[in-house]
């Protein structure tokens, strides 16, 4: 069964990448997709492309780690589209460094966008999933949840989202709300070019190192993660939540 086109959906951190392809994937099921980051006019490509595509979207500026933003933007959202009853709390940054390297500021900062964003998107959007009866949540993490070298906090922001999905999925499921986490492994975007830039590595080198330990033998696609997203969103996995699904090649990280 498809989705109606009166659903809408908002992906954070959806101007490029894996946000991108999963707000243009949502768009192709039949929802409505606020198009959120933390610049409006970066998210404005992305809507574009869903727009010439015959999708309906809207492209909304916000720091998800703000609160007054992040009320503001749903507002805007439920006022250009209609209330919102999808969210993917997808977006995310790095600021990678060992221990005794890592500030405070970079610690707080890559908690802030995942966690505290994810909460306070979370927050603000399942109130319009209890009123409808009916909602679904995808939290994006990361096989780095597993432990990542240089990744202290990302790692951890990255495994906190994989308790708050299931805390969130026991909490809203009686009111027809779903929740679940997808964990990428290597995914070919602008993310893990800037980790090869870091190491001092081609991309070339870096997919061929990465694709060779990975049992499928390729990297990962930002359309693999928008398929997995479709699913979790879809009318056929209501009866799905709580779960956290390695979408990453293989069974291991």
């Amino acid at each position: 069964m498809s989705e109606t086109p009166t659903r809408v959906a908002i992906v954070t951190g959806a101007a490029r990448g894996i946000g991108a392809a999963i707000a243009q994937r949502l768009s192709h099921d039949g929802l409505a997709v606020a198009v959120l980051d933390l610049e409006e006019a970066a998210a404005k490509s992305t809507v574009e492309a869903i727009t010439a595509a015959g999708g309906r979207a809207l492209a909304v500026g916000a720091d998800v780690a703000d609160p007054e933003q992040v009320t503001a933007a749903v507002a805007a959202v439920t006022e250009g589209l209609g209330a919102p009853t999808v969210l993917i709390n997808n977006a995310g940054i790095t600021r990678d460094n060992l221990l005794f390297k890592m500030s405070e500021a970079d610690w707080d900062s890559v908690i802030g966008v995942h966690l505290r964003g994810a909460f306070l998107m979370t927050r603000a959007v399942q109130k319009h999933m209890v009123d409808a009866g009916w909602g679904r949540i995808v939290n994006l993490s990361s096989t780095s949840a597993l432990g990542n070298r240089g990744q202290l906090n990302y790692s951890t922001a990255k495994a906190g989202l994989q308790g708050f999905t299931k805390t969130a999925a026991i909490e809203l499921g009686k009111f027809g709300v779903t929740a679940n986490c997808i964990a990428p492994g290597f995914i070919a975007s602008d993310m893990t070019r800037a980790t090869a830039a870091r190491m001092g590595k081609t991309w070339e080198e870096y997919v061929a190192a990465s694709s060779g330990v990975i049992p499928v033998g390729r990297v990962g696609e930002v359309d693999d993660i928008a398929h997995t997203v479709s699913f979790f969103v879809s009318e056929g996995a209501g009866f799905v939540s709580g779960q956290i699904i390695y979408v990453a090649g293989g069974p291991k990280a």
